[in-house]
Formats: structure tokens, sequence, C-alpha cells
């Protein structure tokens, strides 16, 4: 990779010396430039002409909300937001996403400076992804169209689980999933890689746009029509079978391949209790989280989506599936949603 161009804009003169150094650490990284407020960081965009931005949600003069969207509206980048763990920096980081923020970092609570050192290889890492993005343009939300009422089809229909993984570039995808689907809908069960001080806001914003019913999973929860069951940040999500009844697991442990929770560990819950009854489905995400896993969904029945090459931010996770033999069909994220209508409630 060659050297990528940073520049670091946040109004905590220590965050920005932190990121600097973090950041700088990596031999792949240049800081170009490191910005106290939007003003100037509007100058050392156009002196510098930054490959990556890490921005501040919360700044005076202009918030990076606002900057944000001029940055996205005028001159796309790769961006990555600077988050804090409370409730309005969670909200704040979802309208970033929606928007067009690759993906954040959230500052830690406490003892900031050993707690950013903690966090250096995440901040790397997301800032290369981000480097390697795809980068459209703000143009407003773009709602999709709901899915009205199903019309019955006997070749169609007899799914009755939704496995959903996603990562980088997720958060969007899968609300262009999700807006669109009708209460009709079988449980779907959903990791996004994402910390678990996000994951509860998380649900709580797509329930808020959806008509299905999206809620944080809890340990025993039975899984019903019309919900949707997001993984908490900090627990592996499986999916059991109960008197006859699909459930939720909720397991602690260790990350697997790099994560809790795991993609890879909700597809072969998913592949050992009712693979022919399921669809899989891999959203936009760095790395192969959940790639294995999806062929063996696949090889016990299950049909498999994976979004396509044009519609991610990032082709990783669904590259790796694809490249396995895991996906029967690659789509445009747009049309991940009247596929899963088709196959699981008989929609033509």
């Amino acid at each position: 990779m060659s050297d990528i161009k940073v520049l670091v804009v946040d109004d905590s003169a220590l965050i920005r010396q932190l990121l600097t150094t973090i950041l700088q650490s990596d031999p792949a990284i240049t800081v170009v430039g490191a910005a106290q407020d939007a003003h100037r960081a509007r100058e050392m965009i156009k002196k510098h002409n930054p490959d990556v931005i890490t921005l501040d949600v919360e700044m005076p003069k202009m918030n990076g909300i606002d900057f944000l969207k001029k940055i996205m509206s005028l001159r796309p980048m790769p961006v990555v937001m600077v988050s804090s763990l409370t409730q309005s920096g969670a909200d704040i980081t979802f309208e970033a996403l929606e928007i067009g923020a690759i993906d954040f970092v959230s500052k830690p609570q406490h003892d900031l400076q050993h707690g950013m050192q903690n966090l250096s290889q995440e901040i790397i890492t997301k800032v290369k992804t981000a480097a390697t993005a795809k980068i459209s343009p703000f143009e407003g939300h773009l709602n999709p169209q709901p899915i009205l009422a199903p019309v019955k089809d006997e070749n169609c229909g007899h799914k009755k689980l939704v496995v959903i993984g996603a990562s980088t570039g997720g958060v969007e995808a899968l609300r262009m999933v999700l807006q669109p689907l009708p209460k009709e809908m079988p449980p779907i069960f959903v990791v996004q890689h994402m910390p678990k001080q996000f994951t509860g806001t998380f649900a709580k914003r797509l329930n808020s746009l959806c008509r299905l019913n999206v809620i944080e999973a809890e340990d025993g929860m039975v899984a019903e029509k019309g919900h949707v069951y997001i993984a908490p940040g900090d627990k592996h999500l499986l999916v059991k079978e109960v008197n006859s009844h699909l459930t939720c697991r909720l397991q602690d442990g260790q990350e697997v391949g790099g994560h809790i929770p795991s993609v890879g560990v909700l597809f072969d819950s998913a592949a050992t209790v009712c693979a022919k009854d399921c669809v899989g489905v891999m959203l936009s995400g760095m790395g192969k989280d959940g790639a294995d896993a999806m062929l063996r969904l696949k090889e016990g029945g299950a049909y498999n989506l994976g979004q396509n090459e044009k519609t991610c931010v990032v082709y990783g996770m669904p590259k790796v599936a694809f490249e396995r033999g895991a996906v029967d069909l690659e789509l445009d994220v747009s049309k991940i949603a009247p596929t899963l209508m088709k196959l699981c409630c008989g929609v033509t």
C-alpha cells in the first residue's frame, strides 16, 4: 500500500497529538496536518489533498456532522469519525455513517492517553481500510421503497430464518436491506461488528426506521416473525432450537476470527440448526469473518446472498465468501430486500 496521507481534525490538542503519534507509527501512513476546527481543516484539505480524514464528532463553530455533509457533498473522501461513548455520541456517529463516513473510533472515557494507545492497532487498521473504501457523494437520505403486501408464488417463500453478517460499510447496507421489509418476514438474526456501547443504540435507530421490530438480542428470546435480533457488541449470537422454537442464545467467550460477535459463529449455529430453512446474507465488510461458515450453510441447504462489489463500501467479506463458493447470488444492496421477500414470503 502506498503512503496514506491523513488529516487529523479534532478540537482537543491532546487528541490531535495522540492520533498523530499513533498514525505516524505505521510506516504506510503520513499525517499531513492536524486541524482544530472545520475552517482550518478546509484550508488543509485544499493544501494537502489527504487520502483519509479523522474527524471529531463534536467540535465548536461547525460540528463534525455539518462538516461531514459538506465534505461528502463537495469533495467526497474517506472519513473515520472519532466519537465519544455517550448516548449523544452514539446517535451522532450513526448519522455520520449514514452520511458516508467509513467507520468510527470511540474515545475512551477514562485515562485518555493510555486508552488511545490501547486502540492504536484499531485506529491504524480503520484508517488503512478507509483508504481503500468506495466513496459515494452524499445526496440526502435515500429511503428504499417499502415492499407492499406479499403476492404468493407457490415456488417461493419457504425459508424460515434469515442470518446477516456485516462489518465496515454494513450500517448503511443494513438500513437499505431492512427498511423496505414488511412484518411478514421470518426472524432475522444480525451480526454487525460494533462495540458493545453502540449496538443497543444501533438497534433502536433501525427500529425507528423499519416496519420490522428491531431489538438487541437477549439470551433465551424466542425468535418471532417480523423481528430483527442484533447481536450485542460483546457476545456471540447463536440460533438454537428449544421446544421446537428458534431462540437467541448469547455466548461469552473469546474473539473468533478476530471478532466478538462473530459472523462465523452465527452462521455455523444456523447451519447446525436449520440450514435448509435459512437464507444467509453477507454485506459490506473488511476481512473474511463468516466466509467458511457461509459455505457450510450452503452445503446444508441454505440459499445465500452476497452484496456485490459495485455497492460495497469494502468488498472484503462478501468477496471471500463468493470466492469460497458460498454465495448463490451476488446483488446490488438495493436488490437484496426484494430477493429476501421472494425467498421467505413468496413475493413476485
